[in-house]
């Protein structure tokens, strides 16, 4: 049965880091705010079926839990979106997975600033480190990039992503008290659908759905579906059957495949120095959070 969750967890970071190759394949076509809202539109269906079929039942949460789902949905779905569109439009899938891979360290961080979370001599190391290998990655082998005006709109969206992540994942704990994790991602993309529908119209783009190709609706097809509804459903399933702390190690894997996928499908390469970096921001990440957390007592 263990090995059985490994296989799903592998599927799962093929899946995610196939969503870079997707999103890659819809820059120029479709446009940040359209790409966005239909992948929720999508996955926010599929989603409500998965609820029903896993959970039994679709929980209607309390009033008081609303302003929170709100909220996950405007930071995990809205702007992380808007931002992961954004940033495709810009940079190579592969490298972009590689800033993103600084989720894990931007989550530990918040924790401190905001919950009151103690970082352990092991987490300082492992954020220096990953520090040091996210300025290769960002800046792609050359620092001096960023006194030279070359750090741009695309690395500063992708970071927009890391941001808005650490922001869902903090706001997430306090909604899992009342909601299962597969119910509280289907209301947060729910929330979060409905607040790309007037950014999605306000440029039009909506009305230019009738003009995608096919291979535009398979992408977003396969983010929707894929990448979002089903990734998440195995995911919280190997959460439940080997706990956060193993089923998380295996996001690393997903840069390596978005930088696999990206040289097989978008012909894309990367630079030594830029995965060099990565190899770096891996291996701080991953000690980072092996470094467990003492959390300030506020019980008084």
């Amino acid at each position: 049965m263990r090995y059985l969750t490994y296989v799903s967890l592998v599927f799962t970071m093929l899946l995610w880091g196939g969503t870079f190759i997707a999103g890659r394949s819809l820059a120029g076509s479709v446009s940040p705010a359209a790409a966005a809202f239909f992948r929720f539109t999508i996955a926010t269906i599929a989603l409500a079926v998965l609820v029903r079929l896993i959970d039994g039942r679709i929980i209607i949460p309390p009033r008081n839990l609303w302003f929170r789902l709100l909220l996950l949905g405007a930071t995990g779905i809205f702007s992380y979106n808007i931002c992961f569109f954004t940033g495709l439009q810009y940079l190579e899938a592969g490298r972009a997975s590689l800033i993103i891979a600084l989720n894990p360290l931007a989550i530990v961080l918040g924790a401190t600033l905001i919950l009151g979370e103690l970082l352990t001599f092991k987490q300082v190391c492992g954020i220096l480190i990953s520090l040091v290998g996210a300025f290769l990655v960002i800046t792609n082998g050359h620092p001096g990039m960023v006194l030279e005006g070359g750090f741009g709109t695309g690395e500063l969206a992708i970071l927009g992503c890391v941001a808005s992540w650490a922001a869902y994942s903090i706001i997430g704990r306090t909604v899992l008290s009342s909601l299962t994790p597969l119910s509280a991602v289907f209301y947060s993309s729910l929330c979060g659908t409905l607040l790309l529908l007037p950014y999605a119209l306000a440029d039009g783009s909506v009305l230019k759905a009738f003009s995608y190709s096919s291979s535009d609706w398979l992408s977003l097809g396969f983010l929707g579906l894929l990448g979002t509804a089903v990734g998440f459903s195995l995911y919280y399933r190997a959460i439940q059957a080997i706990g956060a702390s193993r089923a998380s190690v295996f996001i690393n894997l997903v840069p390596f495949f978005a930088i696999i996928l990206s040289w097989f499908f978008l012909d894309e390469s990367i630079g030594l120095a830029a995965l060099s970096g990565g190899l770096l921001l891996l291996a701080g990440v991953t000690l980072t959070n092996r470094g467990a957390a003492v959390k300030v007592n506020k019980t008084q």
